[in-house]
């Protein structure tokens, strides 16, 4: 039996509980969801409350099962003190990427834990990275690693496009939070892990680049 750690359990509770109150009661989940107006306006909390927050028992189910999954490999590196700072961490960094690439549409809104949960996927990557994960319909192992980074690789392609409903931006913050927060943590990973740490980082610089060049 997966053995589950005091930290993750109330971290997956928080989020159930704020999500529930969110699911019926409308003026709870716009008052504390990502809104760009709002935040601009002074509500700074909804950086945070907004990643306890989602639409639905899906979206709410498919976050909380990622966590359940890679939060022990952190937990077991760190301790459930740094594990919670990742977390918080790349939960911010989310939330702050979607402020600045989407500070000139005052309408736009996000909910969800996913920035924070991409931040905890990505330190277990850099920490385990001979990972193995099944996805749904492939009968083979993916190496973790290359999951990450085509998960990233399809946010880009997603903060291009707005494909779908999707906070791309957020995702994407988070990673970088989880990635930059588990080099701090364990900075000698740069040396036993740098095929690793340079591959998680081609997203991250393909993404600086065209934000420079005007591209997204």
């Amino acid at each position: 039996m997966y053995d589950l750690h005091f930290a993750t359990i109330a971290l997956i509770a928080a989020n159930i509980l704020v999500s529930i109150k969110g699911f019926n009661d409308n003026s709870f989940f716009e008052r504390y969801k990502f809104n760009i107006s709002a935040i601009n306006g002074g509500q700074k909390e909804r950086l945070v409350t907004s990643g306890f927050l989602h639409v639905d028992m899906a979206h709410l189910f498919f976050n909380m099962f990622t966590l359940y999954f890679f939060a022990n490999v952190v937990i077991r590196w760190f301790g459930p003190g740094k594990f919670i700072g990742i977390y918080l961490a790349s939960l911010l960094a989310g939330s702050l990427f979607g402020v600045f690439f989407h500070k000139n549409e005052p309408q736009y809104s996000a909910v969800g834990a996913s920035g924070a949960v991409i931040g905890v996927l990505y330190a277990a990557i850099l920490l385990q990275p001979g990972m193995d994960l099944f996805l749904m319909f492939i009968p083979i192992p993916i190496p973790a690693y290359v999951v990450g980074i085509g998960y990233l690789l399809y946010s880009i392609y997603g903060m291009k496009s707005r494909a779908g409903n999707i906070g791309h931006t957020a995702h994407f913050g988070g990673a970088i939070g989880g990635f930059a927060l588990t080099l701090l943590f364990q900075p000698d990973l740069i040396f036993t892990q740098t095929l690793m740490v340079g591959l998680l980082a081609i997203p991250i610089v393909i993404l600086f680049v065209m934000q420079k060049m005007g591209k997204i």
